[in-house]
């Protein structure tokens, strides 16, 4: 077994805890933003929506809206109300303590929340057995959902196709600019608020969740799914008062959060120091944790009328307190948060086996579709409104997406030509058996796996150059959901288009021809070719031995380190070439050949995944792709004599995933072993948590400073809006030098199982 870390254990929020003290008390903790609703509609909707992209999306800062609970209807959102009209219906809960879900009708749940809150005190709510039971991700009623839609500012609203509803009757309606084509009957020319909204109804994901949580009842730290904006707004709470007599305390829930700029300081700080991976969304910090950060944590308390802003890739957790708290939650999908998404959000996901419920590539075809029929209604004395260059920034956003994915999926121009591609139209259900990913067009299936017609084994590209397949390995068989003529069609349509209003720039759209010829690399599709005839194929219905990888560790110690116990193994007589860092010998296919003809050396996978950072497909997409030891950052025991020699410290932890018990059971993989970890070799090159979170602030900080000069946006009414922002401040604020230095963990609890400071060695097999 792999060894792990101490895992920082859940710690509940005492029922007593104050938070404007905890805020003042504690250096690196800072209060979110607010600015009241009325502020909109002084001074208007394209501001505020100025506001919203600079601060939440290019700053990625949160933000909080309040003021609505003058604006919402107390006899629709209320306890009172869901009783009368849901109290039959059935729902599940989930118990936070038992992990599992409790089916109940809405009214027993209501009943019992004063019971369910009433168990905690000042003394015993760190009590792990008492019962909390939330009911969370149900469905939002019709007539919520209507009412909110007037009342929210409509670039902010669940699936919104355009700029303004005309029923819109919220903060800043009496100003609704709008722009149509000369033909009325026309659609606006406005970009969306949601990208979600140009998929066919059939495909979309419908996440308006309501979520009713009572004292200790919560979310733990995550990030939006596939980078997302996330909308929050709390619509009714206990307020002390007595109801159907019974005695409530008020509701409200504390948010922890964290900027988009930290996360990966966030994502490396929640695996090295607390022991967990925020992508699995298992973990709710604990305040000393939070303390001890080496990041700004936003804090605030929502309360009824409260409407919280989430920022792309920003985590953030949540603990309800009180009698009763009543949201309602949406996330939309913008050009910005498609970008983040399918290139780094979903690679995140795929190594953990996360659904993709929103089919981002998907998304880009479709709001491509949208973007260019709206467009076409544009007249060449139009083209300059605010509007429309809004609408083409997007499309031509839009368009560099959907270039980097057909060029991903496109065959190699000098391998032999695929002949039997199996055509299967696109209805968006196929998923990968492995990672659990939409596919958009091109996969793998295999002909000998499947049980039944309903039972294929479907693998997506990104996860077969990561070395993951069924237990074939290969002899699978290619399938696509578009004709390539009609994809490479609607590119050069909507190149001819963007040409049509910028002729200019010929040079930033090139034909697809061009633009595959100049990759500078090999797209997945073609690395996948490539394998299919490098892999061996293994037939499942013989017993075979099981691959398994090995663990790189360098075999010799330092002259200077004391005498080691040495590992007992069976070395291999076998000849064959081995592996420069593990010496195990393993067939070509399963090694990266350096391309330095005076180079013969060798690398495993997993020796590069884990000493190296370095992904299987990175390596396989190289044309000319050059060791560690000819890059002079080998860090194996014999290249580190070597004075010429600068060692690769890996730049981030990798704790290790399991995915046996998520992905489909005849899964395989190949190449890496991701249940490994890579803390020793983390340990052998020395290096500190603390350091290595420094760096990733800075690279964070130098990234944030970057976007905001691409994106220098004046927004008059910051000064009206928000009088207590100061942006200069905001420009200079650091992580505190005592939270790197001078972190203390000792008061972390640890779970039981991994309190023993004999931690088990590292297995030096991969």
């Amino acid at each position: 077994m792999p060894a792990q870390r101490p895992r920082a254990a859940f710690e509940p929020l005492s029922p007593e805890l104050d938070v404007p003290e905890l805020i003042a008390s504690t250096p690196n903790f800072e209060e979110v933003v607010r600015i009241n609703c009325d502020a909109i509609d002084d001074n208007g909707l394209e501001n505020f929506e100025k506001l919203v992209l600079l601060h939440v999306i290019v700053r990625g800062l949160p933000l909080v809206v309040e003021g609505f609970d003058k604006k919402l209807d107390s006899s629709i959102f209320s306890e009172k109300w869901l009783r009368n009209h849901y109290s039959a219906k059935k729902e599940n809960a989930w118990d936070l303590t038992a992990k599992t879900n409790v089916p109940l009708t809405i009214a027993h749940y209501l009943n019992n929340m004063p019971l369910l809150t009433d168990q905690w005190n000042d003394y015993n709510y760190k009590d792990s057995s008492l019962q909390r039971l939330y009911l969370k991700d149900i469905d939002c009623p019709k007539i919520w959902h209507d009412y909110l839609r007037k009342i929210i500012p409509p670039f902010l609203f669940y699936l919104n196709n355009s700029a303004e509803p005309e029923s819109f009757e919220g903060p800043g309606a009496k100003f609704t600019p709008s722009f149509k084509a000369r033909n009325t009957s026309a659609p606006q020319i406005a970009k969306a608020g949601d990208l979600m909204s140009s998929l066919p109804q059939e495909m979309r994901a419908e996440n308006l969740m309501c979520y009713i949580g009572h004292e200790g009842t919560y979310t733990p730290a995550h990030q939006e799914m596939c980078a997302s904006l996330g909308q929050n707004l709390m619509v009714d709470a206990s307020d002390g008062s007595i109801e159907n007599g019974k005695t409530t305390k008020p509701g409200s829930s504390i948010w922890f959060m964290t900027s988009s700029k930290d996360r990966r300081l966030v994502s490396e700080y929640w695996m090295s120091v607390l022991g967990h991976d925020i992508n699995i969304e298992d973990h709710f910090a604990q305040i000393n944790a939070w303390k001890a950060a080496p990041f700004t944590t936003y804090i605030v308390e929502q309360r009824p009328g409260d409407f919280i802003l989430v920022p792309p890739l920003a985590a953030h957790q949540v603990w309800n307190r009180g009698t009763r708290t009543m949201k309602v939650a949406w996330n939309r999908t913008t050009v910005e948060t498609l970008e983040r998404a399918l290139n780094e959000a979903l690679p995140h996901a795929r190594m953990v086996c996360r659904d993709e419920q929103y089919k981002n590539k998907a998304m880009v075809f479709y709001a491509l579709q949208l973007y260019s029929t709206r467009l076409n209604l544009v007249g060449d004395t139009d083209a300059s409104r605010p509007r429309v260059q809004q609408l083409l920034n997007e499309f031509e956003q839009l368009f560099g997406l959907y270039n980097q994915i057909i060029l991903s999926e496109s065959f190699s121009p000098t391998l032999p030509k695929e002949k039997s591609v199996e055509y299967i139209p696109f209805d968006s259900n196929i998923t990968c058996s492995y990672c659990r990913g939409n596919i958009f067009n091109r996969f793998l299936t295999c002909p000998s796996c499947p049980t039944s017609p309903d039972d294929t084994y479907d693998i997506c590209i990104e996860c077969y150059t990561l070395g993951r397949s069924c237990a074939c390995i290969s002899k699978l068989k290619w399938a696509e959901q578009f004709r390539s003529s009609e994809l490479l069609e609607k590119h050069e349509t909507w190149r001819q288009q963007l040409l049509k209003f910028r002729p200019s720039f010929g040079d930033r759209y090139r034909p697809f021809r061009v633009e595959r010829s100049d990759m500078g690399r090999k797209s997945l599709a073609h690395v996948s070719q490539e394998e299919l005839k490098r892999r061996p194929w293994v037939d499942v219905t013989k017993p075979k031995p099981v691959i398994e990888e090995v663990v790189d560790e360098p075999e010799e110690p330092e002259e200077t380190d004391p005498p080691a116990k040495r590992r007992k193994t069976n070395k291999s007589k076998s000849k064959g070439p081995r592996c420069h860092i593990c010496k195990y010998v393993e067939p070509a296919w399963r090694l990266a050949s350096c391309s330095n003809p005076k180079c013969s050396l060798k690398y495993c996978y997993g020796s590069l995944y884990r000493a190296f950072n370095m992904l299987p497909q990175e390596i396989l997409e190289t044309v000319d792709w050059q060791c560690p030891r000819c890059r002079q950052i080998c860090s194996c025991g014999a290249c580190r004599k070597n004075p010429k020699m600068k060692p690769f410290e890996p730049t981030c932890t990798s704790l290790g995933h399991d995915t046996s018990k998520v992905a489909d059971p005849r899964s395989v993989e190949s190449l890496v072993d991701f249940r490994h970890s890579n803390l020793g070799w983390l340990k052998k090159a020395g290096s500190d948590e603390m350091g290595r979170l420094r760096r990733h602030q800075e690279e964070a900080d130098a990234k944030r400073n970057q976007a905001l000069e691409d994106n220098s946006i004046q927004v008059e009414f910051y000064p009206d809006m928000s009088q207590n922002i100061d942006y200069s401040q905001l420009e200079l604020e650091k992580v505190a030098q005592a939270a790197f230095f001078s972190a203390d963990y000792s008061d972390i609890p640890v779970d039981p199982a991994l309190e023993s400071s004999n931690l088990e060695p590292v297995d030096s097999r991969c």
